[in-house]
């Protein structure tokens, strides 16, 4: 786990703030502003090296846009990848890994606007807002060298080449996405200028990696045989290769600034910020590794292409140094950060420190150069699509799966990586967590462990197995799809009670900076997680996006594109997620219904489900009948008809998890009376029965109260 503070280390001399020694590369100090540039030139020297091996910047016999395109094209993707890597990890480092400020009042706030920043706070920021406006402007380049690249034209500055460049940029697909970058690029940059809240820069590094996904949706991974694959796994390329590389530039960057100056004392976060990012490192080490072995099987099917091909053999090139860094990385984790852990701590491990980076920089710089250079060159598959090709491959980029039947319920699999790679994180992750709980001496309960990980085999069987292969072609698979996904999963999951494990096992930080624990707690109590897990906003939300998804055109974009399912899978996910946990979950949340309550609001969704399932069932007009009425089944039912046997689906399986959840909220409501019950009895055994007793003294007073008014009366003569 990750170390919450730097240690104090009084018997050790501390460098001052600096760049390190000039020429020297790697020292105690840190890295040179030579080797830093130095790392920026890798880049660019394996580009050049990579596009002459592969040919990919040869003169085109047809339509060749000129050498300024064919080079500026590939020089300003690299440009484009390291100012972006550099954005998300400089808002990586100002969110999670570095203090905010020095000062103590700083450190119990962590976002108050009014505490002096750390030197190496500011200097994260400052790259990435500098890095931004890089961003910013290479993606404009690359939009503009692309459609030149793809006309086949030279720049020009005539009237006829920018009508063209704007019907690129609105009309196809490739152009909208580069426009898509670029603004998201210019807003990023625009709040990295202006953001100073921790709150803000998290939601600004959001945005960021969202720059992520329109890369990831155009190239070779849009056609490929496999194209939703081919995408999910580039698309967690993209994340891992940004956190991690972004993370290393920053590093080399702050290297010279980690010791600040507090009151006249020296405060080294050297140890706490390289044991943070190794973290981080290794979890993006695994991502880039394994994403790239997929993405590249996807494009290479055959020994004969990976080793014979240009293509192939830059792949293994890159493959080697990817290797060659996880190593590096391994040396920082086992030796050199333990070193700077111990008190007296020499100069020498410093050197070693800087040393290793300073070659993990040179040598990341060489791996994106080939990058970008893969991304010019041709594979050996085909990336466009067949002229014969059918019309539910043209719709779903997938052949027609053979006809449904019951063994094919547990037989026909299209994985998606996204969600495996959810439920691997999901899985690792608690059970470093379980097991820190049990070092610590501490119990957890092995029903919540079974759960969680149920929960993740019925998601991963949701998402990747025949309720999604089948789901894309027939309405009623694709309502088992949605009710197990809002209905099934979330049960297991919400019983895992993974917040409440991730708040006992993670630190706490003491130095003012936000680790995942903090950020938990920020997100539990913020006002946001007090509007969606209220009760009644939760139940509507459950019950009410049914309708607005299915009777909108929601639902035919989640079924056409891909970035549309996803956004479905995840939001039903969530959907479902919330409400079970507002009913019968443990993790803490900010308002809890009563038992009653809870009841009515269950009774209601099932009535609710009940209304939609009937008018789904009750129905003549096909939904999503650009999709569904054009994927040329010849087999099961007609399109209509099945709509309809979804609706019964709906109605049907909807019910039983809602009953079983009214069943579990009643338990805990009877436990609950037990609990109180055992607890009024304490007390009672605890002051021998004084409530009681003042209860019955209370009636004996009024009874004694009554019996003089009695007395006046009949003396009176009442």
């Amino acid at each position: 786990m990750v170390s919450s503070a730097a240690k104090p280390r009084s018997a050790t001399p501390q460098p001052a703030p600096g760049n390190g020694a000039k020429g020297t590369g790697g020292n105690a100090l840190g890295i040179s502003k030579g080797w830093q540039l130095a790392g920026l030139a890798a880049v660019f020297l394996a580009l050049v090296a990579a596009l002459i091996f592969s040919g990919a910047a040869v003169t085109r016999g047809v339509s060749d846009p000129g050498a300024l395109v064919r080079w500026g094209l590939p020089i300003s993707k690299a440009l484009h990848n390291v100012a972006l890597a550099s954005v998300i990890g400089g808002l990586i480092f100002a969110v999670g890994i570095l203090p905010r400020s020095l000062s103590p009042r700083g450190r119990a706030k962590g976002d108050s606007p009014d505490s002096p920043e750390h030197p190496a706070f500011s200097r994260a920021l400052a790259v990435a807002a500098a890095a931004g406006a890089v961003w910013t402007l290479s993606a404009i380049a690359v939009l503009v060298l692309t459609y030149a690249d793809v006309a086949g034209q030279p720049l020009s500055g005539d009237a006829e080449f920018t009508q063209a460049l704007v019907y690129f940029m609105t009309d196809i697909e490739t152009g909208r996405a580069w426009l898509a970058v670029t603004i998201i690029a210019a807003v990023v940059t625009t709040a990295l200028f202006g953001v100073r809240s921790l709150g803000g820069l998290a939601l600004t590094l959001i945005l960021a990696l969202i720059g992520l996904v329109p890369t990831a949706l155009i190239g070779h991974s849009s056609s490929s045989s496999d194209h939703e694959g081919a995408i999910n796994s580039l698309g967690l390329h993209l994340v891992g290769v940004s956190s991690w590389v972004g993370g290393i530039i920053l590093l080399a960057l702050l290297s010279g600034i980690l010791t600040g100056s507090k009151a006249g004392a020296t405060t080294d976060i050297t140890e706490p910020t390289l044991r943070r990012f190794s973290t981080l490192a290794g979890f993006a080490f695994v991502l880039v590794f394994a994403s790239g072995v997929i993405n590249a099987s996807i494009r290479i099917t055959s020994w004969g292409d990976l080793f014979g091909s240009s293509y192939g053999q830059l792949i293994l090139a890159k493959s080697a140094a990817t290797l060659v860094l996880g190593g590096i990385g391994f040396m920082h984790r086992q030796w050199v950060i333990p070193q700077l852990g111990r008190k007296g701590s020499t100069m020498s491990s410093r050197r070693v420190l800087w040393q290793l980076l300073l070659a993990e920089l040179l040598l990341m710089g060489a791996t994106s150069g080939i990058a970008v250079a893969l991304g010019r060159s041709a594979p050996p598959q085909p990336t466009t699509f067949a002229p014969d090709a059918s019309p539910a491959f043209i719709l779903t980029g997938y052949e027609l799966p053979p006809e449904l039947n019951p063994t094919r319920w547990f037989t026909e699999w299209r994985l998606d990586w996204l969600w495996i790679a959810v439920a691997l994180f999901g899985l690792v992750t608690y059970i470093l967590g379980v097991a820190k709980v049990h070092r610590r001496g501490d119990k957890w309960n092995w029903f919540r462990t079974v759960n969680w990980i149920i929960g993740l085999v019925v998601l991963t069987y949701i998402t990747s197995g025949p309720p999604a292969v089948y789901g894309r072609i027939l309405f009623s698979a694709h309502m088992v799809d949605h009710m197990a996904l809002t209905m099934v999963a979330p049960i297991f999951l919400v019983l895992g009670a993974p917040v409440t494990l991730a708040l006992r096992a993670l630190p706490a930080r003491g130095d003012g900076s936000r680790g995942a624990r903090e950020w938990i707690l920020v997100f539990v109590h913020s006002k946001f997680s007090q509007l969606v897990t209220h009760p009644l906003f939760a139940a509507a939300n459950f019950a009410g996006s049914i309708v607005i998804f299915y009777f909108s055109d929601l639902f035919g974009y989640a079924m056409r594109e891909h970035v549309g399912h996803e956004l479905m899978n995840l939001h039903f996910l969530l959907t479902g997620y919330i409400f079970v946990l507002t009913m019968i979950g443990t993790d803490p949340l900010p308002r809890r219904a009563p038992y009653p309550m809870r009841l009515l609001l269950l009774l209601a969704t099932m009535g609710f489900h009940a209304f939609f399932g009937v008018s789904i069932m009750g129905g003549t007009g096909l939904l999503a009948a650009d999709y569904f009425g054009n994927l040329g089944r010849n087999w099961g039912q007609s399109a209509l008809a099945d709509q309809q046997t979804g609706g019964a689906v709906a109605w049907g399986i909807g019910e039983v998890p809602t009953l079983l959840v009214a069943i579990g909220v009643a338990i805990m409501w009877s436990r609950s009376d037990q609990r109180e019950t055992k607890r009024v009895d304490r007390a009672a055994d605890r002051n021998n029965d004084a409530d009681l007793a003042a209860y019955n003294n209370m009636f004996a007073k009024l009874a004694e109260r009554d019996a003089r008014l009695a007395d006046r009366n009949k003396l009176e003569g009442r």
